[in-house]
C-alpha cells in the first residue's frame, strides 16, 4: 500500500506517518510547514519507505502528481485552533475549503480512498450529550467568526460525500474530538500543552471563560489506531464516524490536574472570553462523543487514560524546554 498524508508534519499527521510505516506501507507526507514541524518526522525520515514533500494543499497540480500512484489518502492538512481561526479567518477558510476541493479534484482522476479528518466542531453549540453522527448541528450567526472553522469542515464533509455519491470516490469521514498527546503545541488554542507549558514555567495557568466548559480528550495513539482500523473496513465507506476518548473533565479541573501532576505552584487565572478572543466569542459548554458506531464497526475502545495523556504532554513539554 502507498499512502499520502496531508498535514503529515503536524501533531496527528506525524504520528500517523509513523504508524503507517510500522505497518510496512510506503508513505508520502505533504506539509507546507506553516504549523507543522519537520522535526516531528525525525523517525520517519530515517526510513527508505518515507518521503517528505513541502507543498501546499491548495496546489492541485502537485496533488494530482502525488495522488496518481497512491492507494490511500489521509487528509489532515487544515488551519486549526481557535486562536488561529479567530486571528486569520480568511486564511482558515481558504486553506480548509479550497484545499479540500483541490484534493478531491485531484483524487477524482485517480480514485484512491480518502480518509477525511473532520472535527467535533461541526456539532456547533448543541447541548446533546453525547454527540452522535446523526445529530443536528447548531451554529452561531455568520457575524461571529468563531464558527467559520466548523462551517468549513462541514462543507468538506459535504464535498467528500458528494464525490462519493456522484463519482463513486471511496471516502470515510472521521470526526475527531479533542485529540491530545506528544508533539501538540499550544500556540493555536490547544489547551492541554498550553497549560503544561505555563505550569512548568511557574506562570499563571490561564483558563478562559468560567472554566466549567467540559471536554472529552482522546489520546493521539488511540485515535490513530482507530483511524487505521476504520480505513481498512469496507463498511466504513460513505460513513461519518466519531473518534475520541471517554473521560470528560472541566477545563478548570484540567488546569488543576496539570498543576498537581507537574508539582507547580502556578496560580490559576480566569480570563474572560472577550479578553482572550475579542468581543462576541461563543463556546461549546460540553463536547462528548458517542463512540458506539466506531465500536460497532471495528471494536474501537480507547485505552489511554486522561492522566496518562496529561503525563505524555507534560513529558513532551519538558523535552522542549
Amino acid at each position: 500500500m502507498k499512502a499520502l498524508v496531508t498535514g503529515g508534519a503536524g501533531f496527528i499527521g506525524s504520528h500517523l506517518c509513523e504508524a503507517l510505516l510500522e505497518l510496512g506501507q510506503e508513505v508520502v507526507a505533504l506539509d507546507n510547514l506553516s504549523t507543522g514541524r519537520k522535526e516531528n518526522l525525525a523517525v520517519c525520515l530515517a526510513s527508505s519507505r518515507f518521503r517528505f514533500v513541502e507543498g501546499d494543499i491548495t496546489d492541485e497540480a502537485s496533488l494530482s502528481e502525488l495522488t496518481q500512484k497512491t492507494d490511500l489518502v489521509f487528509h489532515l492538512a487544515a488551519a486549526v485552533g481557535v486562536e488561529y481561526v479567530m486571528r486569520d479567518p480568511l486564511k482558515s477558510l481558504h486553506t480548509n475549503v479550497t484545499g479540500m476541493q483541490s484534493l478531491l479534484n485531484a483524487m477524482d482522476r485517480h480514485q484512491a480512498k480518502l480518509i477525511y479528518a473532520s472535527t467535533s466542531e461541526v456539532y456547533g453549540r448543541g447541548e446533546k450529550i453525547p454527540f452522535s453522527e446523526e445529530d443536528d448541528r447548531i451554529l452561531g450567526p455568520t457575524q461571529r467568526m468563531r464558527w467559520c472553522y466548523a462551517c468549513a469542515k462541514a462543507l468538506g464533509e459535504y464535498l467528500a460525500l458528494a464525490y462519493h455519491k456522484q463519482r463513486n470516490l471511496p471516502v470515510v469521514i472521521l470526526r475527531l474530538f479533542n485529540v491530545c498527546g506528544p508533539r501538540q503545541v499550544g500556540h493555536y488554542g490547544m489547551v492541554m500543552p498550553r497549560f503544561a507549558r505555563q505550569a512548568l514555567k511557574g506562570e499563571p495557568i490561564t483558563v478562559y471563560g468560567d472554566g466549567q466548559q467540559c471536554r472529552t480528550f482522546g489520546s493521539v495513539h488511540d485515535v490513530i489506531a482507530g483511524m487505521l482500523a476504520l480505513s481498512r473496513e469496507p463498511a466504513c465507506i460513505g460513513e461519518v464516524i466519531n473518534l475520541g476518548g471517554t473521560e470528560t473533565v472541566t477545563i478548570l479541573g484540567l488546569a488543576e490536574r496539570i498543576r498537581d501532576l507537574t508539582g507547580s505552584s502556578s496560580p490559576i487565572r480566569m480570563v474572560p472570553y472577550e479578553e482572550a478572543y475579542g468581543e462576541g466569542y461563543e463556546d461549546m459548554r460540553r463536547r462528548t462523543p458517542d463512540l458506539s458506531k466506531a465500536q460497532r464497526l471495528v471494536g474501537y475502545k480507547p485505552k489511554v487514560t486522561l492522566d496518562e495523556m496529561i503525563h505524555s504532554v507534560i513529558e513532551d513539554a519538558v523535552s522542549r524546554r
